[in-house]
């Protein structure tokens, strides 16, 4: 009976000792917002978030989608939303862009957010439909030799992933390709399918459903080896196309002041579920790789780093905003 009261007043303890917000939280609804349309990548991981933390805590964690302005409009609800935990967003390599492109953004990319985790490692691919006579990347790039100018990339926004590896893409081969911005990587593809462009590098979890249903006809990929989800379809690399490897990244971020150890319930949830088996098929199968385990610290380097090289990268390729 001593033992069993003292082990209960030493729990008793420990729980004390521990921040207010820690042994509350999460007391109400958590709301993820995802600054993208439904289906896009961010949205697709947001979702797979949302129903294991829902499970989780057993509280409901809904997936709000704020739209608009390649991403800005979301993000700015996220900087502005109580800094309490209640409210997280998703970002993704565009945002450290976006400041560069548009010469201003309406928060603070670095200062106006807490970085939680980033969430997955996302890759491109170089598609065309599948009734162009285009079969392969020698043709492409043989074509638009032929043609300067004359041969189109598609993608979801100005700062938009698909449109850094497009623009990458044209330094390192010394093409000259026009890029064509639509409102989404979804609207991109439609106009992908319907003509309107000659290409796109999708992002993995986009293309990759269209591919495999015949509709486009992928020629190569970004990702350093090949993809699980397109284990036939070679790298860049492979086909002699160096100097060209990119990722994007899309991880959680929390307002500027969320409480610490908030954050830290955060990180270790988020690690959770990302490292788990059935998360981390679901999400291969799109061409995402988990980026678990994955540090606050270390996100927040990562999206300092990022936003200094493409800064320096739409200066040194003269990129604005179409």
């Amino acid at each position: 009976m001593q033992r069993r009261q003292f082990m209960l007043a030493a729990a008793a303890a420990a729980s004390a000792a521990l921040p207010i917000h820690a042994q509350t939280y999460p007391a109400r609804p958590v709301k993820i917002i995802v600054p993208l349309p439904p289906g896009s990548p961010p949205d697709v991981l947001g979702r797979i978030l949302a129903e294991k933390l829902s499970e989780a805590w057993k509280q409901s964690v809904v997936v709000e989608n704020r739209p608009g302005a390649t991403g800005m409009i979301g993000m700015d609800a996220v900087a502005k939303a109580p800094a309490d935990g209640y409210t997280v967003g998703i970002m993704f390599l565009t945002h450290t862009v976006l400041p560069a492109l548009f010469g201003k953004v309406p928060y603070d990319t670095v200062g106006s957010f807490a970085p939680i985790a980033n969430l997955a490692w996302i890759y491109n691919v170089l598609v065309v439909p599948t009734a162009t006579p285009v079969q392969n990347l020698k043709e492409y790039i043989e074509a638009a030799r032929a043609q300067p100018g004359k041969i189109t990339f598609g993608s979801g926004g100005n700062g938009s992933p698909a449109h850094l590896i497009g623009e990458s893409f044209k330094a390192g081969t010394k093409l000259e390709l026009q890029h064509v911005p639509f409102k989404g990587p979804a609207e991109a593809v439609q106009g992908l399918l319907g003509g309107h462009v000659s290409s796109m590098f999708a992002t993995t979890s986009v293309a990759v459903p269209q591919v495999k249903a015949g509709r486009l006809r992928a020629l190569a990929v970004t990702s350093p080896t090949r993809l699980a989800a397109l284990p036939e379809v070679s790298t860049l690399a492979e086909l002699g196309v160096t100097g060209v490897q990119m990722h994007e990244w899309e991880g959680v971020v929390a307002p500027a002041g969320t409480p610490a150890d908030v954050l830290a319930h955060w990180n270790r949830e988020v690690t959770r579920v990302m490292a788990l088996p059935d998360v981390r098929e679901k999400i291969a199968v799109l061409g995402m790789v988990s980026a678990a385990p994955n540090g606050e610290t270390e996100f927040g380097t990562l999206i300092r780093n990022e936003l200094a090289y493409w800064t320096q990268f739409v200066k040194a390729n003269g990129l604005k905003a179409d």
